[in-house]
């Protein structure tokens, strides 16, 4: 019979290591919102990781390949090789290829619903619509009543020229030798005046 063990010998033995969950942020957080966060975040990666294994699952029992060990496949591949090999190539396309063609391209149907894993587009929430719409208002009658100064403004200012204009003319008119004024002159500009009145006139 084979004798016990020494406890020295069990102490010199490392001790297995405990296995201890991942954690995610820091661990002295305070109850609230930051807490809850972490929380949330964990629970989220977890339930992924869980989602990824059941994947795998489902996806190894589907496929047989997957199963399959090692030197299996490798014969497997090997006689797909050599039937590849033992058939010469053409130059035809291949039967699901000229299939396709035959049907034609196949048109996006737009009238699906939303994938669910597509987020909906929410429009942009605008801060502050009705003061920006106001301003825009204001804005405008500021612009239409600079505009009709500005109009008014040419005008009198196009008006103070033809008077000056007017009295200057007259004044050339006016004075003619010893004071008699040069009729030619004075009803060429009498005549631009009852021209100009008659048409404001109309």
């Amino acid at each position: 019979m084979a004798p016990k063990r020494s406890r020295e010998d069990d102490s010199s033995r490392p001790a297995k290591k405990q296995k201890k969950g991942f954690s995610v942020g820091p661990a002295n957080l305070p109850d609230g919102t930051y807490k809850r966060k972490v929380q949330k975040i964990k629970k989220d990666l977890i339930h992924k990781a869980k989602l990824k294994k059941e994947y795998a699952k489902v996806k190894a029992r589907e496929d047989p390949t997957t199963q399959k060990s090692v030197y299996d496949r490798d014969d497997d591949e090997g006689s797909v090789e050599a039937a590849a090999q033992e058939a010469e190539p053409t130059l035809e396309p291949h039967p699901d290829r000229l299939r396709l063609l035959e049907e034609g391209p196949i048109p996006p149907d737009n009238s699906e619903a939303q994938q669910p894993w597509q987020r909906k587009k929410r429009p942009r929430p605008q801060t502050y619509k009705n003061e920006t719409e106001f301003a825009r208002k204001r804005k405008q009658e500021a612009d239409a009543r600079q505009k009709a100064h500005e109009e008014a403004e040419r005008e009198r200012q196009t008006r103070i020229a033809e008077r000056a204009r007017f009295k200057k003319q007259m004044a050339k008119a006016r004075g003619g030798p010893a004071g008699k004024p040069k009729l030619g002159r004075e009803s060429t500009v009498l005549l631009e005046k009852i021209k100009r009145m008659t048409g404001q006139a109309r």
